[in-house]
């Protein structure tokens, strides 16, 4: 059975036939879910992490959070 793919920008899973490829000439492959993803990350060259709607922002949001409330 196929693996399931997650996108490279968004972190969401990708559905079995839908989607996009994108292989850089490093030989690096990066699988998007929607267009939006594919042209904030290659076209736009924004990071997930400071982008808001993305997973990587959440986790990123919530490591900060906790180690704030660590320090107090």
């Amino acid at each position: 059975m196929a693996e399931a793919k997650i996108c490279s920008f968004c972190g969401a899973e990708i559905e079995r036939g839908t989607g996009r490829m994108h292989v850089r000439r490093d030989g690096n492959v990066l699988n998007f879910c929607t267009k939006k993803c594919f042209k904030n990350m290659v076209e736009l060259k924004r990071v997930p992490r400071t982008t808001e709607w993305t997973a990587k922002y959440a986790e990123e949001k919530s490591a900060r959070l906790r180690a704030v409330e660590k320090k107090e």
